[in-house]
C-alpha cells in the first residue's frame, strides 16, 4: 500500500533533512530514498523507518535504478 501523499510530503531524511524520494525496490518492497546521500530507508508494514542507523547505502548501479524509477533525476 502507498504512503498517504500527505505523509510522504512532510517526511525528510532524518541526516540531511531534505526530500526523501518514495520508490518500489526491484523485489516489491517500498522504500525511501535519498538522492543527495545514497542513502535507503526502508517502509515495514506501511510504518517508515527513519533512523540514520538502520538506513543503508546505496551503491552507483542501485543509485541509477532508484532515480529512474522514481521518475526524477539526480
Amino acid at each position: 500500500m502507498p504512503l498517504d501523499p500527505i505523509l510522504l510530503e512532510r517526511l525528510v531524511c532524518p541526516d540531511d533533512h531534505g526530500p526523501l524520494l518514495y520508490v518500489t525496490d526491484t523485489d516489491g518492497s517500498e522504500i525511501l530514498y535519498n538522492p543527495r546521500l545514497r542513502r535507503v530507508y526502508r517502509i515495514d508494514d506501511g510504518i517508515p523507518v527513519l533512523l540514520v542507523s538502520e538506513g543503508r547505502t546505496a551503491d552507483e548501479a542501485e543509485h541509477a535504478a532508484l532515480v529512474a524509477r522514481s521518475g526524477t533525476e539526480g
